[in-house]
């Protein structure tokens, strides 16, 4: 599967220049014009990087990425902007900047540094994922809450390991039917299957603790964070 980047720039020029250009290089490019539009995606879709314009209308850059980190996503970012101080890269990189990139660009520039973000995302996110006190470490195969270790059977371990992967943004049952059971085209049985491991899932985090970490939402999927969905 190509590697998923959101590119969240208002200037239409720039915006089909990298679209194209990144679709080209192989991978699937969603454009979103306005802040708004990039945050809801960025929220509710996955995605592997993020290319994000520090000037955008209503909602700027900076307010996104800091929204984004609040909520827990960790999703890498590159955030493009047309000022070159170091007081500019600084905000950017203390908001939860991945990288930093001046217009005008030479898109050769930003395609590695895209290549950097992604290679850096697999690197830091393949073995341990943690959520307030729920900590999930892949080489171990091994679960805590806390001070409790959780007994989980391998599908429900790729289960959490994937509504980890994704904190802080909502999963579908069509996206779970594709990446965890493999199954492209989803039916009824397979949404009942997929319910009854989620609830043995959310029965092994969360009835022992005050805080609940794994929550419905009504007739679209899940997600996983800290505090109500």
């Amino acid at each position: 599967m190509d590697p998923r980047i959101l590119v969240v720039e208002d200037e239409a020029k720039i915006a089909r220049a990298v679209r194209q250009g990144l679709s080209a290089a192989q991978y699937d490019v969603a454009v979103a014009a306005t802040g708004e539009e990039g945050f809801y995606r960025a929220t509710t879709e996955p995605f592997d990087a993020i290319i994000l314009d520090i000037m955008l209308p209503v909602r700027d850059g900076l307010q996104i990425l800091a929204s984004l980190r609040q909520r827990g996503i960790r999703t890498p970012v590159l955030l493009l902007t047309a000022r070159d101080s170091i007081e500019d890269r600084v905000v950017g990189l203390d908001a939860g900047a991945d990288d930093y990139l001046v217009k005008p660009f030479a898109f050769p520039e930003l395609l590695a540094r895209v290549r950097a973000l992604l290679r850096r995302g697999r690197s830091a996110d393949a073995s341990r994922f943690a959520v307030a006190d729920l900590e999930l470490d892949v080489v171990t195969r091994s679960v805590r809450r806390g001070r409790i270790v959780l007994d989980l059977s391998v599908r429900e371990f790729e289960l959490l390991e994937y509504l980890l992967r994704h904190a802080g943004q909502l999963v579908s049952r069509e996206m779970l039917a594709r990446d965890v059971w493999k199954e492209p085209s989803r039916g009824t049985s397979l949404d009942n299957v997929i319910d009854v491991n989620i609830a043995r899932v959310r029965k092994k985090v969360d009835a022992d603790s005050p805080v609940k970490l794994i929550h419905t939402v009504r007739g679209v999927g899940f997600i996983l964070r800290e505090g109500e969905a």
